[in-house]
């Protein structure tokens, strides 16, 4: 191993990591054994929500108790060989990258779950699949082996397939359809990419020991590409995002909770976990074109969404502007840029997750999402409005909320990188710039056609949010006022983990300096 990559630490005595990632998908099996018809959702609800719960619960203790975000090295550890003659391994561990989005995810899951309230449809089969979902999500991010990585990458596909086909809208085939052809068709160029590293040398399927060979090259960048376009499917990225507005525009709240709160997230953790971590020297040569297409998404995602009448569509193309950010914070070749984008995938995945859970709300009392169809909701639905509002807000990146502390990181990050000329800088700066000024405009005008104006006959009597939906919305937006005001509860647990993958592109480019010296 590479004396600069950091150690393992000590394998856990308890496996911590395992209960978390197998807990949902074991009580998943239950569901179908449960007595009736299935038409009572009460049962399989009560169940999703209680396991759920203690899954969230054994996070916190788990990363609070056991976890010390002051580590860059992998923590947790767990290895059990499983196929051995496939050289699979049952090999789980948590880092800075990886910790806090396993908590991102346990919360969004379980908040999906109480937003389900009114699921009445196959209740069973809806259930299981959200916590065969949280099982899969959790061992995305955990996964130390590449074969176990893609198989869980996978695995998570079926069941939001499954989600949006049957209970997405009128169009739900055709959004499902074209979400799994652009995701299992990018999932091939995964395979491909990582078998080829996992080959080039002694066979090994280990995460950490694949990073040790650190190949460069024709070899280096032909890998790099393949795991940029199959991870950027998932991010999403320009021009590979298509999908992404059928996606939410079709799936129910909850779903399109899990879509923007967790799978986007994804995408962004593996290109740091591959890209950045196993291909240093590729990601120094591709860089600056992560960060030219980290502004075209900004920027296309921005002045996309003016051109959307549908409240979750545009909110969607939002999501693919916000996750410009991401790209651009891992293009800065900086310490600060990517903490600013694994600040920014935390804090976009509890603000795009408590949008489209309000945009539910509202959906279930109008029975529309057509922006011309609405009007005067302020009046009929007033907490509503609040909670609307103040996700916007934070969607706008106003100063006090995590959008804010996210965006302008990865802006400092990449002013101070000295990996660039002043004027790519400048410019690179400028142009994201107009995204941030897009943002307000397309949201507070949003606020104003669906929530001020005349006031539509048919929804001027609508019930306002139940106290379990308050609950929900307070549970997605208090962390990103805590986030806003203090943003180390979260840049904590990974900022080790940040800056030892910026250090050693330092020394990757260092010795890459060095090597042209001796030729030349």
């Amino acid at each position: 191993m590479d004396a600069n990559l950091p150690p393992l630490a000590a394998s856990s005595t308890f496996p911590w990591l395992s209960l978390i990632t197998l807990l949902p998908a074991a009580f998943a099996l239950v569901m179908p054994l449960l007595p009736g018809d299935g038409s009572d959702p009460k049962i399989p609800r009560t169940i999703a929500l209680t396991v759920l719960l203690g899954d969230l619960v054994l996070m916190l203790v788990c990363f609070s108790q056991h976890f010390d975000g002051s580590l860059s090295e992998l923590q947790l550890v767990e290895r059990l060989p499983w196929l051995p003659a496939l050289g699979l391994e049952w090999s789980l561990g948590a880092d800075g990258l990886s910790a806090p989005l396993v908590v991102l995810s346990g919360l969004v899951t379980l908040l999906s779950v109480a937003a389900s309230w009114n699921i009445q449809k196959k209740t069973r089969l809806y259930f299981a699949l959200l916590l065969v979902q949280a099982s899969a999500q959790a061992l995305v991010f955990l996964s130390q082996d590449f074969l176990l990585f893609f198989l869980a990458w996978e695995l998570e596909l079926v069941p939001v397939y499954l989600l949006i086909a049957i209970w997405g809208g009128h169009q739900r085939q055709y959004a499902a359809t074209k979400f799994i052809l652009y995701t299992a068709t990018a999932s091939l160029l995964i395979l491909v990419s990582g078998l080829a590293l996992a080959l080039n040398g002694p066979f090994t399927l280990n995460l950490t020991e694949l990073a040790a060979r650190s190949p460069g090259g024709t070899f280096g960048l032909l890998c790099y590409l393949g795991f940029l376009v199959g991870f950027g499917v998932k991010l999403p990225m320009f021009p590979l995002h298509t999908w992404l507005p059928d996606a939410h525009g079709e799936a129910n709240a909850p779903v399109s909770m899990l879509l923007a709160g967790v799978l986007l997230k994804m995408g962004g953790y593996a290109l740091l976990r591959f890209n950045v971590q196993m291909l240093p020297e590729a990601h120094l040569t591709l860089a600056p074109a992560l960060i030219v297409l980290g502004i075209v998404n900004i920027v296309y995602g921005a002045l996309n969404a003016f051109a959307q009448d549908n409240v979750k569509r545009r909110i969607a193309c939002s999501s693919v502007s916000h996750m410009g950010f991401v790209l651009v914070g891992i293009g800065a070749i900086d310490a600060l840029g990517m903490s600013g984008a694994m600040l920014q995938m935390i804090s976009h995945g509890l603000i795009a997750a408590a949008m489209f859970f309000v945009t539910g709300v509202f959906y279930e009392r109008t029975k529309t999402l057509s922006i011309p169809n609405m009007g005067g909701l302020a009046k009929a639905l007033p907490i509503t409005f609040a909670f609307f509002v103040a996700s916007s807000l934070a969607s706008l990146a106003l100063p006090g909320m995590s959008g804010f502390v996210s965006e302008i990181t990865v802006f400092l990050g990449l002013t101070e990188s000295d990996r660039f000329t002043l004027g790519f800088r400048v410019i690179s700066i400028v142009l994201a710039a107009i995204g941030l000024v897009l943002t307000p405009v397309y949201l507070l005008s949003l606020c104003r056609r669906v929530f001020f104006g005349p006031r539509i006959p048919a929804l001027a009597v609508v019930g306002d949010m139940k106290p379990r939906e308050l609950v929900i919305g307070l549970t997605l937006l208090v962390p990103t006022l805590v986030i806003g005001f203090w943003p180390r509860v979260a840049i904590d647990f990974y900022e080790a983990s940040t800056d030892a993958l910026a250090n050693e592109l330092g020394r990757t480019s260092l010795l890459a300096l060095a090597k042209i010296t001796a030729l030349g």
